[in-house]
């Protein structure tokens, strides 16, 4: 499943999601990497110090989409602003031209 402006795909379906028991603010390209997380997890009894690959793996990829979506507002803004100037540069006319139709 392709996910609109994210270079990253869902990997994860969404029956795997609900079956993992994965909450809906959670449910995003790098859940297919929660889902492990957690299991290891409640197996390892939340112990901070367990499961240190999982999570370093999950977090990156997070941080990685984060960063993307950083770079697309910024992106946007830059682009924004160049409209602005552009806008600016034009001079306004004197005369509007319904003034001027007969």
């Amino acid at each position: 499943m392709e996910v609109e402006g994210s270079s990253k795909k869902m990997i994860a379906t969404q029956a795997e999601m609900v079956e993992a028991r994965v909450p809906l603010p959670y449910r995003d390209q790098c859940a297919h990497l929660l889902i492990p997380l957690n299991k290891c997890r409640q197996a390892e009894l939340y112990l901070p110090w367990k499961c240190e690959n999982e999570r370093h793996t999950y977090e990156k990829c997070e941080y990685e989409l984060v960063m993307e979506r950083m770079l697309k507002m910024q992106k946007i803004r830059e682009e924004e602003a160049k409209l602005k100037q552009q806008q600016k540069k034009q001079p306004l006319p004197l005369i509007p031209n319904t003034a001027t139709a007969s």
